[in-house]
């Protein structure tokens, strides 16, 4: 058996680069989002459903892998970690609050990271403490 290496930034990187395809197809201030499409189409199509289905496919496993992996306590302060930095940057001057488009980049950016920290936080939690996060029980015994 091949030991455990844990995950490593390249792959962190590919779980942030998933939840930023996730969040920014779904809506982005560019207008070219599903959100977009659906509101802006005359007739439903089965491209629309089956776009909003595997959309809704990526929510459900990014949510819930989060969800699971971090808690409400840990949900709670990664939200309260980037809103304060969020809050640095305006604090700074870095960023402009007074712009609509550039704080619903921010928004989608820290949702991003987010949900990557979340589906990645049993691989990070097992490399810093070496504890094991498991959702199934197996009924073999």
């Amino acid at each position: 058996m091949a030991a455990y290496k844990g995950i490593t930034p390249f792959g962190f990187l590919l779980r942030l680069c998933a939840a930023g395809v996730l969040v920014f197809s779904t809506y982005n201030p560019t207008g070219h989002s599903y959100f977009h499409w659906v509101t802006h189409l005359a007739t439903f199509t089965p491209w629309v459903a089956l776009a909003g289905v595997l959309l809704l496919i990526g929510w459900t496993i990014y949510l819930r892998a989060t969800a699971n992996s971090l808690g409400l306590l840990g949900l709670l302060l990664a939200a309260a970690f980037f809103g304060t930095l969020l809050w640095l940057f305006i604090y700074l001057g870095w960023i402009q609050a007074g712009s609509l488009r550039a704080m619903t980049w921010l928004t989608e950016i820290i949702l991003c990271g987010i949900l990557a920290i979340g589906i990645s936080w049993s691989h990070i939690r097992r490399r810093l403490t070496g504890q094991i996060d498991v959702d199934e029980v197996d009924n073999d015994v």
